[in-house]
């Protein structure tokens, strides 16, 4: 129970970057020496050195000896900083805890492996499920998968999201809303629809003024990732101004010279088949992006839902009813009971006035 103990300090470090470290792992490294902690550390960012490093620099000389408990196997390549395995050999460390081993096919086993050439003892799987948790994407797309997509709606208790006129602001308070920037932040891309541009003009940026739970300095912009077949998108949009990169998908035979004045504007136009999302997800997953939140109208979101890619979606409740005319929360034509979308309930809970239900599609039978 020792060995979980120190674990969960290392776990609970590796989430003061669960904001900032994209498209790498969310790590936390501590090392322990007879019983006491000697040093610890968390990967902070992208291109900054990784938790074992600051943990050793902190540890200094008393590493030697110590027993390291790190959340995810320590890098075996040379990637924007060295092996991290190499700073725990050469710092003397007699035993390295991993909660679990890394999906990337450039470390995979081979960490573990030079710790134990180099004749430190290794221990695995220690609260491995836990440690998973912080990095659901960069463990699937390191193994050859696509991005962890969340989709995340807002509605009223009777499951509508706006007037038959359009008018939709505000159903829900500014709490709710306030606690989307987190979840925005732990996103490499924010997916949304061409309807939803049209509609709202939204910037879907992250206003880090309008949450104070930040834990290592302001969090990385996610893409913005509009869908858009017919390449509608006006120039004047605010999304366009993103100071990130941002992707405008259209259909092979959309408009040429309107792809041209958006790539003018900074952005880029991919070209995939309408309805791709499963194509869409590989190609984001191929240029680094770990986690994606869907925030759209209701026919992408039944779009999502009917491709069968959502892994999780947020959705939060307000306190008022809209009525048989508003607008659903999504497009499903289910017409029988058998097609029914069940979901398995994750975590319920107040969010000022509102309530915010995390849910997983059903396993099917």
């Amino acid at each position: 129970m020792t060995d979980h103990r120190w674990m969960a300090r290392a776990l609970q470090l590796a989430r003061e970057g669960l904001y900032t470290t994209q498209p790498n792992p969310r790590v936390g490294c501590v090392i322990v020496r007879d019983g006491e902690v000697v040093g610890e550390g968390f990967h902070p960012r992208t291109g900054q050195p990784h938790a074992e490093v600051f943990a050793l620099r902190q540890a200094g000389e008393r590493a030697r000896g110590a027993t390291a408990f790190v959340t995810l196997e320590p890098c075996a390549h040379f990637g924007r900083t060295p092996p991290c395995a190499e700073a725990l050999i050469a710092a003397g460390v007699a035993r390295v805890v991993m909660a679990g081993l890394d999906s990337n096919p450039l470390v995979g086993g081979k960490g573990r492996q030079m710790l134990e050439a180099a004749g430190i003892a290794t221990a695995t799987g220690v609260l491995e499920a836990e440690a998973q948790v912080l990095n659901p994407g960069f463990l699937r797309r390191m193994a050859g998968g696509i991005p962890w997509v969340r989709l995340k709606m807002a509605g009223s208790l009777d499951g509508r999201t706006g007037m038959p006129s359009g008018e939709s602001k505000w159903i829900t308070g500014p709490d709710a809303r306030r606690d989307v920037q987190k979840w925005r932040a732990m996103s490499s891309a924010i997916i949304t629809g061409i309807g939803t541009v049209l509609a709202d003009d939204p910037a879907l940026d992250i206003r880090p003024e309008e949450w104070t739970g930040w834990h290592y300095g302001e969090p990385v912009q996610p893409w913005r990732v509009i869908l858009d077949s017919r390449l509608r998108t006006p120039l004047t949009a605010k999304v366009l101004k993103a100071n990130t990169k941002v992707i405008v998908v259209a259909s092979p035979d959309a408009d040429d010279g309107r792809a041209q004045a958006l790539t003018a504007l900074g952005a880029e136009v991919w070209r995939l088949p309408h309805g791709d999302l499963p194509g869409l997800l590989q190609r984001l997953a191929a240029q680094g992006a770990n986690e994606v939140l869907v925030e759209a109208g209701a026919t992408l979101a039944g779009a999502f839902l009917q491709a069968g890619v959502v892994d999780e979606l947020v959705l939060y409740l307000a306190p008022t009813l809209l009525g048989s005319l508003g607008r659903p929360l999504m497009a499903l034509p289910i017409e029988h009971m058998a097609g029914q979308k069940r979901l398995d309930i994750r975590d319920v809970r107040n969010i000022g006035a509102d309530i915010r239900i995390l849910a997983r599609p059903a396993a099917q039978a």
